[in-house]
């Protein structure tokens, strides 16, 4: 995966130890040493994914690497062919995909007439479709063709003879998807004639006849979001997208709204606790929730100055007693106010011994 900068390769590399996945980086700042474990570890297997930056990413062998991911558009032509180029060696074949928005269509276009690379524009996967491939994987497994060795042939036969051949399939299935990262959906977009895109919003949710709110001790300031809300809660208490209906972000915690008919399963899901992932807490409320507004909330006073013959507020509270403001060198000045009559009183002072 290229960038074009240190702090997005610093950003991305992140985002992917978040999400579960093994990945190593390249960027300028790392010495030759760091550079050589980093490859090392792609071509041994234990990485995944290389999050790199053009200058780092001079040289890189990597024999069977399937797919190059242009995270940023390349600056020109020739950095596109080189990035390009770190798959489909010797003969063998792979993908170059970019990443990108509607409003950069028009420049991915120029760089790829540029570089004489046809084009051709897809819709981002949808979560169910990386699950669906996911699961393709799984039966294309060669693990799944091995013969059964001699010393493996004891202990297939006592799993079998204690859990039998199903449960052990589903331990396995287990095992698979665990070590995968959950699949978000993303803003869809549509594909024009022409070849152009176009972003489009997501569809209101029907409204449900009758429906249960939920609160989540997740909201703005832990980055909670939509996007990766929706596919925990069909995961882990086993709901569709569907079954949601809206969902309010708040400053600490979110609402979530569910289909009155997926509320137990819903609840028998999640178990007892009422815990997700990521020690989420799941409480469900007697009746709609009231939301408040972002950004609502008295906004404090800025200090700025006012024009002249308009009162000032002094102390938190306007003043109407407040005389024009007198101008220096053609700006206004401070504000002049009332005395209160019979002015300031001096404290007697103690007589002294």
């Amino acid at each position: 995966m290229f960038c074009n900068t240190r702090a997005t390769v610093n950003h991305l590399t992140a985002r992917f130890n978040n999400r579960g996945f093994s990945v190593v980086a390249l960027s300028g700042e790392l010495s030759q040493s760091e550079r050589t474990h980093a490859l090392q570890a792609m071509r041994d297997g234990r990485a995944r994914v290389c999050v790199a930056t053009d200058v780092a990413a001079r040289g890189i062998d990597l024999p069977n690497l399937e797919l190059v991911v242009h995270a940023d558009l390349p600056t020109n032509a020739e950095t596109l062919l080189h990035r390009s180029g770190r798959t489909g060696r010797a003969g063998r074949k792979g993908v170059s995909a970019l990443i990108v928005a509607p409003n950069g269509r028009r420049r991915a276009e120029r760089l790829l007439r540029d570089a004489k690379v046809r084009l051709e524009w897809t819709s981002p996967p949808s979560a169910d479709e990386v699950l669906q491939r996911d699961d393709e994987r799984l039966m294309a497994d060669p693990h799944l063709e091995d013969p059964i060795q001699e010393n493996e042939a004891d202990f297939v036969k006592a799993l079998l003879e204690k859990h039998g051949a199903e449960q052990i399939a589903a331990a396995f299935v287990r095992l698979h998807r665990a070590k995968l990262s959950a699949p978000e959906d993303v803003t869809e977009v549509t594909i024009q004639d022409g070849g152009g895109m176009r972003e489009e919003r997501a569809p209101r949710r029907e409204e449900f006849d009758e429906s249960v709110w939920f609160s989540l001790s997740v909201g703005r300031k832990q980055n909670a979001e939509p996007r990766w809300l929706i596919p925990l809660l069909c995961r882990a208490g086993d709901i569709t997208k569907r079954e949601i209906g809206a969902i309010k972000m708040q400053q600490d915690e979110t609402f979530v709204q569910l289909d009155a008919a997926c509320v137990d399963r819903f609840l028998a899901a999640i178990g007892p606790q009422a815990v997700l992932e990521r020690s989420i807490r799941v409480v469900q409320l007697d009746g709609a929730p009231e939301f408040a507004a972002r950004g609502s909330g008295p906004k404090p006073f800025a200090g700025k100055r006012r024009p002249a013959g308009k009162p000032h507020r002094k102390g938190g509270e306007w003043r109407d007693d407040a005389k024009p403001w007198a101008k220096k060198d053609g700006k206004p000045g401070k504000p002049k106010f009332a005395k209160p009559a019979g002015g300031k009183k001096k404290p007697a002072r103690r007589p002294k011994d």
